[in-house]
């Protein structure tokens, strides 16, 4: 990578963008973010957007909002993977999802671009319980999820943007695949009490049918999309068909990826977890 190389991080206020524009420009690397607040806003839906956010761009850190089990999704990014190919952006740095046949068609869908593609597969991300839609449960002291005895290897996102970097800024990585996972298996449960245990708080987890999670998420007001979206992966990428583990962070990085504890016992201090600081 030239060092004077523009590189565009779409999603790049999110977990894993924010942290790899903070990697990125503390090695002194040229960073656009693409975002529909950026300097230059960049948004999914509106495709008027996508050709300024490309111009002057070498490397695309690729993530798809909300994700790409969405209806549409390997469309859209194939699309977008097009037109930066011809605008000259190469280099695509594509963040996917583990056995998601929606993931999987849009791999394919920016394979077929011609450009030089590197594919990381995320599994679950830790930072979903103080990031996402799981940290107002964890506040109220309580997880009802429709996932009982599945294990995930919850990958931290720290891990996932340091991987980007090194693929962005590293040669040898063209054409490869990294399967980006978390130390070990972990229940929702077991998560769950992790954070309790750190947090010095009851978190209790609660296992709840399908249709009590859905009618649940209803009563809150959240989108049909959001429900559907994870109904989805409770049912299908939840399934038992991701119980490993792999070693992508490792060989990206040569250190083993964080554990799921420690990720707890550092979310814990900034008390993003306490009820009253949040309040």
């Amino acid at each position: 990578m030239n060092r004077n190389d523009l590189t565009l991080v779409l999603g790049g206020t999110g977990k894993t963008g924010s942290r790899l524009v903070q990697l990125l420009t503390g090695r002194d690397l040229p960073v656009r973010i693409g975002s529909r607040s950026g300097g230059v806003p960049f948004d999914w839906e509106d495709r008027a957007t996508w050709e300024p956010a490309l111009d002057g761009v070498r490397s695309v850190y690729l993530s798809y909002y909300p994700d790409l089990a969405v209806p549409g999704a390997p469309e859209a990014v194939g699309a977008f993977a097009e037109l930066a190919v011809a605008k000259g952006a190469r280099r695509l740095v594509l963040l996917s999802g583990r056995g998601e046949e929606e993931a999987a068609a849009t791999e394919k869908a920016v394979a077929a671009t011609g450009a030089d593609l590197t594919v990381l597969r995320a599994a679950w991300f830790a930072q979903n319980f103080s990031e996402s839609y799981l940290l107002d449960p964890v506040l109220g002291g309580e997880v009802a999820l429709p996932a009982r005895d599945v294990r995930e290897p919850f990958v931290d996102a720290g891990d996932i943007a340091a991987a980007a970097a090194a693929v962005l800024t590293e040669d040898g990585h063209v054409g490869r695949t990294y399967e980006l996972t978390g130390p070990r298996l972990l229940t929702f449960a077991e998560a769950v009490a992790a954070i309790a245990a750190a947090a010095g708080r009851q978190v209790r987890f609660v296992p709840v049918p399908l249709a009590d999670f859905t009618a649940g998420l209803a009563a809150e007001g959240v989108p049909r999309e959001v429900t559907d979206l994870l109904t989805y992966l409770f049912t299908s990428v939840l399934d038992g068909r991701n119980e490993y583990v792999d070693d992508g962070v490792r060989q990206l990085l040569g250190r083993p990826a964080r554990d799921f504890t420690d990720y707890a016992r550092d979310t814990a201090a900034t008390g993003v977890w306490n009820p009253e600081d949040a309040s």
